[in-house]
């Protein structure tokens, strides 16, 4: 299952958690034309995987939640600009490298 750094749920939670948002919005991933797309959302659809962790949701369409299976999100935010990876596991090389 995909987990998240603290970092990335702070992320997510700036990005979900404004006064317009409902109770359920959540980042959502899922597959695109140029790899995942990420999205917020005002709640999971049909079908999507729901991880729940400190507090905020990500909602994972069955396709990424495959791909992304024993990986971790976490996020950056430099000048305001927000971007999303795949962490380093904790005793090896980031997936792909």
């Amino acid at each position: 299952m995909l987990t998240l750094t603290d970092q990335a749920v702070d992320v997510v939670r700036g990005l979900t958690q404004s006064p317009e948002a409902s109770n359920h919005a959540g980042l959502r991933l899922a597959p695109g034309e140029q790899g995942l797309e990420l999205s917020v959302v005002d709640a999971a659809a049909p079908g999507d995987d729901v991880i729940e962790a400190g507090g905020v949701q990500v909602y994972l369409e069955k396709q990424a939640s495959a791909l992304l299976e024993d990986q971790t999100l976490d996020a950056n935010v430099d000048g305001g600009q927000v971007s999303f990876f795949l962490a380093a596991p904790a005793g090896g090389r980031a997936p792909g490298a």
